[in-house]
């Protein structure tokens, strides 16, 4: 017998002993919470004891954002196929809050079925450190959750998450999807789209990676501003659920001030207001 012959019978025992060990088990971290910032410094997941959020119920003017994100999400919970999403459009629209809110909606209806994972725009880069922390870990099923994504000129880190969407060897683990909110429809500035197009020796080829980018979304949720009836609907909503006991026109016209000030009309100046009015009444409100 060659050296080369048990060479190949000792990497064909090993193999079959690799195939004998038992999948490891998560990490306690990974076990212990529901929600979780991902430490790029640490390569580690950090728990969250309580996500901040309000109510699916109290989310109004994104109904058909809501529902279809809500479909979606409760599709991946269950098991079954789910696309990446993406949130963008007017800024305070409750890009960021229905995330969080559809999350909770569904753990409350499946415990512990979704874990929620922040990771922070300057840290897509590490995103296939964090995907190689959860790949084994099927016991769990994963959002990798982005808030205000977008990338400069000069930004090569999105390719990280170019990969991770769509393409790599490895590909994206079936147990984790990923979903931003941003307030660019292609995640990147319109001038500087502009800019390189007029440049390019082919126009349209200079941006058309970067642009790329958001069609790996198999969700694209438009949020658009907010009409004065939609936001005086948030008002009234919101002083409904938390019991602010004002006449409506009154509470409508205050709102209206509120917003002329701010020089705004949105789902979080609504909010704001309503924490004002609150404060006044002599109520406290979750931050």
């Amino acid at each position: 017998m060659t050296s080369q012959d048990e060479l190949r019978i000792l990497q064909r025992i090993a193999t079959g002993i690799e195939r004998l060990r038992p999948e490891p088990e998560p990490p306690a971290e990974i076990k212990s919470s529901d929600a979780y910032v991902w430490s790029a410094e640490r390569k580690t997941l950090l728990p969250v004891d309580e996500v901040r959020h309000i109510d699916l119920e109290l989310l109004h003017g994104i109904d058909e954002a809501r529902d279809t994100l809500l479909a979606n999400t409760l599709q991946f919970a269950k098991g079954y196929s789910a696309n990446n999403a993406l949130l963008w459009g007017a800024r305070g629209m409750g890009k960021s809050s229905l995330v969080k809110a559809v999350w909770a909606h569904i753990n409350k209806q499946m415990p512990r079925s979704l874990v929620l994972i922040e990771i922070h725009r300057e840290d897509i880069a590490t995103l296939p450190a964090l995907l190689h922390t959860l790949r084994g870990w099927v016991i769990r099923r994963f959002i990798i959750f982005c808030d205000d994504l977008s990338f400069d000129g000069n930004d090569s880190i999105y390719k990280s998450l170019k990969t991770m969407l769509e393409g790599g060897i490895e590909g994206r683990p079936d147990h984790v999807l990923f979903y931003a909110t941003s307030n660019r429809r292609h995640l990147m500035p319109r001038d500087m789209m502009e800019n390189e197009q007029s440049t390019a020796i082919i126009p349209g080829e200079a941006v058309e990676e970067k642009i790329s980018l958001s069609d790996r979304f198999g969700l694209w949720l438009g949020f658009h501003a907010c009409s004065q009836e939609a936001y005086l609907d948030i008002v009234s909503a919101y002083a409904r659920h938390f019991r602010l006991t004002v006449v409506p026109s009154e509470l409508h016209e205050k709102a209206l001030q509120w917003s002329a000030a701010r020089g705004a009309r949105s789902g979080r100046v609504a909010w704001q207001f309503i924490q004002d009015l609150a404060g006044k009444m002599g109520k406290l409100l979750p931050a």
